[in-house]
């Protein structure tokens, strides 16, 4: 075979194929066709030396078949694939093409699933609708806080903001993607005390509260401690998906199955991956493989102090949220095969004064994680908290945010200390 053989501008993809966008610039030397058609043959099936290939292999070759530069579409048959692996898909379609030498630079701006892939997994377990049901929050943006800083607090410290910030409104207490199981603060003491203040805030707030709880760790350490937080009665895990590895959260997500256990994504790592423009893969991919393994929330940025415009925000959100997407510039269609939709969470930089925007861009249907936001707070975290729940309540209810701060002290103290301005 020869590279030529991986190029076919009239073919049409079968409906089982999978269908990746790529954001190409060729090296010296090298035209947009040629080093298209070098991807679809090293990603697939294709070497560097003519071969004598049998017909039943060529017809699993890629096919790079609509080239509009910088961008080309690659088919790739569903049979390449082992079902249910996505470190396999990514090895394939994503292994070596970042080094080859026929391109100066190589981005995967999105793929399309087939749904005899995505049947292949479980998907997420609770979703938008799930946790929702889980919080008892029928259509509020949801409201989470990590306490700060995010690693050096002592569990007694921890666990003292985590119950200030309950207190104040807060749904979902979060771990950062740095704290696990420290020497200033051990896995099992922090987890023991928050679902102890839990109990005691619940009733005295008459709202139901949870804790992403970051059980990042070795497999066998993270199932570990999945069993434990059941154990003591929490209903979430959080994992940094990117540095424990996609193996290791499929693994987790079959034993959260078993234990009616909400997963939450962090996307630590992620820019590392996606940041440059023509480089990488994109965050929409990261986030759409989140929803396919199975994480019922993942991080897909904020418009705050984190890299992220409101195109590239929309776009991730549309992926992990609704049903099905229409095709554009960077984006491909997809229908989600009834796969349960999960919740972007907005973080990064966010305070009363600007989260207003992101629900007007995307929807209720996320989690507002505040750190700094509320912590910050001139008078405090509860003070914090509870400016941040006033705001997100009025604009559940159709109202502006400057209105709500007339009846809202604490609203009202944090849109003169940060106003309207975006952290850098």
């Amino acid at each position: 075979m020869k590279y030529e053989d991986f190029l076919d501008t009239g073919y049409r993809p079968g409906r089982d194929d999978i269908i990746c966008l790529f954001r190409i610039i060729p090296a010296a030397g090298f035209t947009f066709e040629e080093t298209a058609a070098r991807i679809a043959s090293e990603s697939s099936n294709g070497t560097w030396a003519e071969l004598d290939v049998p017909q039943h292999v060529r017809k699993l070759s890629a096919v790079a078949f609509e080239l509009k530069p910088p961008y080309a579409k690659i088919a790739y048959p569903l049979g390449l694939f082992e079902l249910g692996s996505i470190p396999q898909a990514l090895s394939s379609i994503a292994g070596n093409i970042f080094g080859m030498k026929a391109a100066r630079s190589v981005r995967l701006e999105d793929i399309s699933w087939p749904k005899a892939y995505l049947r292949s997994f479980r998907g997420p377990q609770f979703g938008i609708p799930g946790v929702r049901k889980l919080l008892g929050i029928p259509r509020r943006p949801i409201l989470a806080s990590v306490p700060k800083p995010k690693v050096g607090l002592t569990t007694r410290e921890f666990s003292a903001m985590a119950a200030a910030a309950w207190r104040g409104g807060v749904d979902l207490l979060k771990d950062d993607e740095n704290l696990t199981d420290q020497a200033f603060n051990r896995f099992e003491r922090r987890l023991d005390a928050c679902m102890k203040l839990r109990r005691t805030i619940e009733r005295e707030t008459g709202e139901r509260k949870s804790y992403l709880l970051n059980i990042t760790a070795e497999t066998q350490e993270m199932l570990r401690r999945a069993r434990l937080a059941a154990k003591l009665g929490n209903e979430y895990v959080m994992v940094d998906i990117l540095t424990a590895g996609w193996a290791a959260v499929q693994t987790v997500r079959e034993e959260c199955e078993k234990l009616g256990l909400a997963i939450h994504a962090h996307r630590a790592f992620h820019a590392a991956i996606d940041r440059n423009p023509a480089q990488g893969m994109s965050m929409k991919i990261l986030a759409e493989i989140a929803r396919i393994q199975g994480c019922d929330q993942v991080h897909i940025g904020g418009l705050g102090k984190l890299a992220g415009d409101r195109r590239e925000v929309r776009g991730i959100w549309e992926k992990v949220a609704l049903q099905s997407v229409g095709e554009s510039k960077e984006v491909l269609a997809q229908d989600w095969a009834g796969m349960k939709p999960l919740l972007g969470t907005c973080s990064g930089g966010l305070h009363p004064g600007i989260i207003s925007r992101l629900v007007r861009l995307l929807s209720a249907d996320i989690v507002i994680q505040a750190g700094g936001g509320i912590h910050g707070h001139p008078r405090g975290t509860e003070a914090g908290a509870r400016a941040m729940r006033a705001a997100l309540d009025a604009i559940a209810d159709g109202h502006r945010v400057e209105d709500a701060a007339r009846v809202h002290p604490e609203l009202a103290d944090a849109l003169a200390f940060w106003g309207h301005g975006t952290p850098k």
